[in-house]
């Protein structure tokens, strides 16, 4: 019996190795795993922005991947989004901008819907900005949100504290009411990376007077009408007019050039025993096994994702 059981796992143990070099040669031949090559010596590559911005990575590693291809002409990106954390909301702009700068490669952004905040931060690098005349853009601020839950724990009869190496270092913490100081230490952080995003409006729109830029900096919401009117945006049109741009600035004629678009990737048996990739743009992340079902319930129920940090979020917005 017992060298029955130790043939079962030695054969377990091959087949799990099999399959792993299997996925290693199916990855060198271009397989699912790998990036599609762009057949076409007159391309468009279309990239889409969408959802809220947690965490950007997928779109940078494409971004990465297929601007260097000389077979790419331009680029056209496709955003519907109410903004998003921070730093990958300035990380996605700054390598639009290199992309533009350093690689020569035009860039086109659209919405016909949301290009809001972090949305907005990211589409200021591109060369420009189409939109749709109903469109809601702008949303130009910074936003932190804080929970204060003392009364719940009060009523749960639960009582929480914290040992800290200074006064600052639980600041924010939902089982108490924050102190003035606090307050203030927060709003000077959230003056300054505010400042971050005005420059780069400022540097990217020129053509705004600044009498205009101090107002409608406020976080405020205008149509895609408005934005072209006051400067923020470029074009009202449609996504095929936002296109047909893109291709006019990557000097690819009428009808004589392609769309490539990143595929997905898809689940096959070379991927047994791996956890699921997380979606990088929205940050719904699949498969996550360290993290119970319960917690993240109470997350999308309670909207606390993106509680206690500076974001680049239009208010309203529901995760």
């Amino acid at each position: 019996m017992l060298k029955f059981w130790f043939r079962f796992v030695v054969m377990i143990l091959a087949f799990v190795g099999l399959v792993y070099l299997g996925k290693s040669a199916f990855k060198s031949w271009g397989g699912a795993d790998g990036h599609a090559t762009v057949v076409s010596s007159h391309s468009i590559l279309v990239l889409d922005l969408q959802g809220v911005i947690l965490n950007g990575q997928q779109f940078l590693d494409n971004l990465k991947e297929y601007r260097e291809q000389s077979k790419v002409k331009a680029i056209f990106i496709n955003v519907n989004s109410p903004g998003g954390a921070v730093g990958p909301s300035q990380e996605i702009y700054a390598e639009l901008k290199r992309t533009r700068e350093e690689f020569k490669k035009p860039i086109v952004c659209f919405t016909s819907g949301l290009m809001a905040s972090g949305g907005y931060y990211t589409s200021l690098a591109c060369d420009k900005i189409v939109v749709a005349p109903g469109a809601l853009i702008g949303s130009i601020g910074v936003i932190m949100s804080f929970a204060n839950l003392e009364k719940l724990y009060d009523w749960a009869k639960i009582t929480r504290y914290s040992v800290t190496s200074g006064k600052f270092k639980d600041s924010g913490a939902e089982y108490r009411s924050m102190r003035d100081d606090e307050k203030k230490l927060f709003q000077d952080m959230i003056d300054e990376v505010y400042q971050q995003f005005k420059s780069a409006v400022r540097d990217s729109r020129p053509q705004i007077k600044k009498e205009v830029l101090d107002e409608y900096t406020d976080g405020r919401i205008f149509t895609g009408a408005k934005a072209v009117e006051m400067g923020f945006a470029d074009i009202v049109g449609t996504e095929d007019q936002a296109i047909a741009l893109a291709a006019e600035m990557g000097s690819l004629k009428k009808d004589h050039y392609d769309l490539f678009e990143v595929p997905r990737k898809k689940k096959s048996i070379w991927d047994l025993g791996e956890e699921e990739e997380q979606d990088t743009i929205n940050g719904h992340i699949f498969g996550d096994r360290s993290t119970h079902f319960l917690e993240k319930s109470l997350k999308k129920v309670l909207g606390t994702e993106l509680l206690n940090q500076p974001v680049y979020m239009m208010p309203g917005v529901w995760l």
